[in-house]
This record gives C-alpha cells, structure tokens and sequence, in this order.
C-alpha cells in the first residue's frame, strides 16, 4: 500500500559520456535520495529519459532501483507510450519488473481530446491491478486532464493521483472544489511547491530533489507542517534553480544541478546535448550560488 503523502522525486537516469545507461550511478543516486529521507521514487520519467531507452534498458533500471530501494520506499514506473495496446503491455512488464504503481502519461503521439483523455486512462487502470497518478502537464504535452476529466474517472480505483503541472496554482482548488478528497493533488513543478501545499497539495514530484534531497524534504515538511515563515527562506534560496525544472533542457539543467551538487554524471542521450557556452555558464552560476547560498543557510 503506497502512502501518497511526501517527495517522490523524479529519478534521472545516469549515462555515461558516451550515452550507455549507467547502473552503478543510477543505484548510487537512488540510494542518495532514499537516504535523505524521501517518501518515494519515480523511475523513468521523462526527466529519466524514458523515451530514449530501450525496453532493456527500461528493465535494467527499474529492476536496479527496486534492487536498492530494498522496501524502503514504493517505487512507481513512469508510464509513457504512443497507442493504448502499447501502454497496456509495459504496465504489464514494468509490473513484473517491479513497479508498485506508474506515473502514466497521456498518449505522446497524439492530442487526445477530453474523450479519449478519458478513455486512454481508463485503459491503464484496465491493464493492471496497480495504481496510477496522472501526469497532468498540458504546458508540454497538449493534453490537459482537467476537473470535468476528473470527474468522469473517479468511479476508477485504480486511479488515485494526478500530478498537477498545468501551471496555475489555482487548478489545486479547483479539483478540490470539484471532487472533494477523491484524488490525492500532488506538486508537478518545483516552483510551485510551497503555493501547492498551502492549497493543500500533499505530495511532490520533484525534479531538483535529485540535486537536493535534504533540502527538498526539509522544505516540503516545513510546508506541510504550516511552518511557512521557516520555509519561506529556504524556498526563496531554491526558487532559481526550481525555475529550470520548467525549461525544456530540464533533463540537462537538472543533471548539471546534480553534478554541481554532489559530483554525479552530467551526461544525457542523444539528441539530448551537453550544455556548451553562454547557456552552460548562466546554468551553472545559478547552481552555484544556490549552492552558496544553502551553506550560508545551514
């Protein structure tokens, strides 16, 4: 039984220069975030450069997340595909590989509308017997699963979160006031976090958190608890380097911010390129103060 309350990061996959899948890395990083003090782990997002593995390659890195975590925290799949017949059969692969539950993105290869919105999760839920959260971003995906949507999946147990990423704060209420307490609200985008909370969001998806993962709790308890004069600050320090999660380098921001922070590889996936320039000195003087600023902090 997942406890949907708390951070469950976006987990990155790690590469090598060269654009090979790094194990050893990506159990070090997981082990890292499970040490400090996360609720729970997605593998495979899209900032897990999800799209450009290989089913193998899919396999290998959940089953070696699943393999670290050791029980420790539920470990959900991000679930991402073109046709419907597609999605149901890696729910039922990343199910045997280990995943408690997805992260289910709408179709990536077609703008559905509310309809068939609708109709794609619930051939999800169909698929297994796992739960889902519904990744909510129509910033970047064209597909906004909104109340009306909503309402129209909650006779679906199977169903029970959405990751709300369309960029409005304000949507947090609207669900609420639509549906009551039937699906948990979770923070989609780092730098709404402590907004999301106040509205009474009750977990995170973070990117940044790879980077941060201390730091990251510490401000979602805060939140959680009502202190907000003490996570006012901390949320402030973090807010610049939070404003890359929405960026569509995110995968390469977040991954430099985890290389600034703690040494881990930078390296993505073609067409995915290193940061070159201008573009990588702004990124990493951003990161750089944060991370002075965070010393200063503590």
């Amino acid at each position: 039984m997942i406890d949907w309350t708390g951070v469950f990061p976006a987990v990155t996959t790690k590469m090598r220069q060269d654009g090979s899948v790094d194990i050893d890395a990506t159990q070090a990083g997981v082990e890292r975030l499970v040490s400090s003090g996360v609720s729970g782990l997605v593998m495979l997002p899209m900032l897990g450069e999800n799209a450009s593995l290989t089913d193998a390659e899919r396999e290998r890195v959940l089953r070696c997340a699943v393999e670290a975590v050791a029980g420790r925290v539920p470990v959900l799949s991000g679930l991402a595909a073109i046709t419907t017949d597609d999605a149901a059969a890696k729910a039922r692969s990343m199910k045997s590989w280990g995943a408690e539950g997805f992260m289910a993105f709408p179709s990536l290869g077609y703008r559905t509308d509310r309809r068939e919105t609708v109709e794609w999760y619930r051939s999800l839920a169909a698929a297994t017997n796992l739960p889902i959260m519904i990744y909510n971003n129509p910033i970047a995906y064209g597909v906004d699963v909104d109340p009306v949507a909503l309402e129209q999946l909650a006779g679906i147990p199977e169903i029970v979160c959405i990751k709300e990423e369309s960029g409005d704060v304000r949507r947090v209420t609207d669900i609420f006031n639509a549906l009551g307490d039937r699906f948990v609200v979770f923070c989609g985008v780092d730098d709404q976090i402590l907004e999301s909370v106040a509205l009474g969001a009750s977990g995170w998806v973070s990117g940044m958190t790879n980077a941060w993962p201390t730091e990251c709790v510490k401000l979602f308890d805060l939140c959680r608890q009502g202190r907000f004069e003490e996570a006012r600050p901390l949320y402030r320090i973090l807010t610049p380097a939070f404003h890359l999660d929405t960026s569509v380098k995110l995968v390469q921001y977040i991954k430099m911010a985890e290389h600034v922070a703690c040494g881990a590889p930078e390296w993505t996936r073609a067409p995915r390129l290193p940061l070159v320039g201008d573009e990588r000195s702004s990124v990493i003087a951003t990161l750089e103060k944060t991370v002075e600023a965070l010393a200063g902090l503590n």
